[in-house]
């Protein structure tokens, strides 16, 4: 499947050295103010080549907009947006198109398939994620004004690194999205050495999203945690995903995990945001693990499409560590998945109106 979503609805489609990658977003709402222009800083914060511990792949990711919109806002018809490749070096793959790469896709696409593209993964890179981030960007702009919902991220750990402070005003100072201003040259200096070695570490990427109403979501199979699950780990490289204090619940104790409601509010956040999977007014709060990167220049043991024994290199541009521009892929997903829940609430229960009591948002706010 390449299609996301009930209601707001996101198809990708392209590959990673083809001529251009896209999306058909459904579903839209008219009357969204959308221009060519409103992606490029999304896009730039997702782009590889931004600094140097980052892939040196450069494009120029400009958007066209093939329809769905007139004179700056959307019809409410299927919007299409392109992006066309204009840095693909396909001739890094060619020595490993009759191998499989460890840690990769290319074992599994071959096997579905039969048959797969080797050029940069295919439809398996990462590429494909700059079409999720596009489309984001016009539910990003959907909740906001709408409902005054703001998506945010930040990378919460790389390796054995974790922050020593939180301040929301560092994330976007610095290239890895880090909430502490006073590691940057710390990190900076990891990645160095990383990079020098040739081998890769994973990364953990935390997304909050501010006033959510409560009540979004579904009580058994469109839960909200569940869909957020699902579209996390449906970005390359994510092997887990946490709501909340996520795998940390195991360790605690009811009476520390449940959060209490006062008059005056919430006590803690520990779920999340989210009971019996539907909003509760407080912040959402999403994790997700991202693997080491697999594509390295240490050679590893593989077969060919034969079968037969070969050693592995792979040569070309890669992330040591992937988790550092995956901050806006994850948000885009969070956001996706909060616009679809939204509209969909607003079909089935749009006539309900405030219930009392509401409860305020309270502590556990980050």
């Amino acid at each position: 499947m390449n299609t996301f979503g009930q209601l707001f609805r996101v198809t990708t489609f392209g590959e990673s050295h083809g001529p251009a990658i896209g999306c058909v977003i459904d579903g839209c709402p008219p009357g969204v103010a959308v221009a060519p222009d409103d992606f490029r800083d999304d896009l730039a914060r997702r782009a590889t080549g931004r600094s140097r511990h980052t892939s040196q792949r450069h494009e120029a990711d400009e958007v066209e907009i093939l329809s769905g919109v007139y004179e700056g806002r959307t019809t409410g018809t299927p919007i299409a947006l392109l992006v066309r490749n204009t840095d693909a070096r396909s001739k890094d793959y060619e020595a490993i198109t009759q191998s499989f790469r460890p840690g990769h896709a290319d074992y599994t696409y071959w096997q579905k398939y039969g048959h797969r593209d080797p050029r940069g993964g295919g439809r398996s890179s990462a590429r494909e994620t700059t079409m999720r981030v596009a489309a984001a960007v016009i539910a990003k702009r959907w909740l906001r004004e709408k409902f005054g919902v703001r998506v945010r991220g930040h990378l919460a750990q790389i390796g054995e690194v974790a922050p020593r402070g939180f301040d929301w005003n560092a994330v976007e100072g610095n290239p890895f999205f880090w909430p502490d201003a006073g590691q940057v040259v710390e990190l900076e200096a990891y990645m160095d050495a990383l990079r020098k070695s040739g081998d890769s570490v994973g990364a953990r990427i935390t997304v909050v999203a501010d006033g959510v109403p409560p009540g979004w979501g579904e009580p058994i199979y469109g839960k909200l945690d569940g869909e957020l699950a699902a579209a996390l780990m449906s970005i390359n490289a994510v092997k887990g995903v946490e709501v909340g204090d996520g795998f940390g619940v195991v360790s605690q104790r009811g009476t520390q995990h449940r959060d209490e409601i006062t008059e005056s509010g919430f006590l803690s956040n520990h779920a999340g945001g989210i009971l019996g999977g539907i909003s509760t007014g407080q912040q959402v709060v999403v994790s997700a693990a991202f693997k080491p990167t697999s594509s390295l220049r240490l050679p590893a043991r593989s077969l060919d499409l034969d079968g037969h024994p070969v050693e592995v290199v792979t040569t070309g541009r890669h992330d040591p560590c992937v988790g550092v521009r995956a901050t806006p892929i994850c948000e885009a997903m969070v956001a996706l998945v909060l616009m679809d829940q939204a509209l969909r609430h607003r079909a089935q229960c749009g006539d309900v109106g405030d219930v009392s009591p509401r409860i305020a948002p309270g502590a556990g706010k980050r």
